[in-house]
């Protein structure tokens, strides 16, 4: 991979209206290489690792991120992790800043693997992620996941592809 770059999203197919049908291939086993990689950073509340709020701040930092013509076209991936039972943080990756709201930068090499299940997994995916990046450096402790989809959307398609996304430098 490219400085920068994520495998490719196709968001072509959308028959929802609401999240694209996810397409895993060229996604899984992918190293990513970042280097002050630009995101909008948000917060969800959550109650016990439970989400409370994501609908309505995804859609405020959607909106942000459009009217703000940052759109990282072909290149969207949202990074997501617990910080705690009550707070997750997401990172929406952009083009360039986006007024109103928080900017952060990444920095470092990743590893990547797809999985496909239920949602209540995501600790599994946590566990194996964070054991693939410690293979590579045993220091490793940053875990991400992508939620390619809402849970109304995973449900319509029929998939519910979430990638994991792990720092190992």
């Amino acid at each position: 991979m490219r400085t920068n770059e994520t495998p490719h999203y196709d968001a072509s197919v959308n028959t929802t209206g609401c999240c694209p049908k996810f397409n895993p291939g060229g996604w899984d086993d992918q190293e990513l290489h970042f280097t002050d990689k630009p995101f909008v950073r948000a917060t969800t509340h959550s109650v016990m690792h439970v989400p409370v709020n994501m609908g309505s701040v995804f859609a405020r930092v959607n909106e942000h991120i459009a009217d703000a013509g940052a759109s990282d076209e072909g290149q969207f991936i949202v990074l997501s992790r617990d910080q705690s039972p009550w707070t997750s943080e997401h990172l929406f990756s952009v083009s360039k800043a986006v007024p109103e709201e928080e900017m952060a930068k990444l920095t470092g090499d990743f590893v990547t693997k797809v999985f496909e299940g239920a949602f209540e997994q995501a600790r599994d995916w946590h566990q194996e992620m964070l054991e693939l990046a410690r293979q590579r450096n045993p220091k490793a402790s940053d875990v991400y996941l992508f939620y390619t989809t809402c849970p109304k959307c995973a449900a319509a398609y029929g998939k519910n592809y979430v990638i994991g996304v792990a720092k190992i430098s």
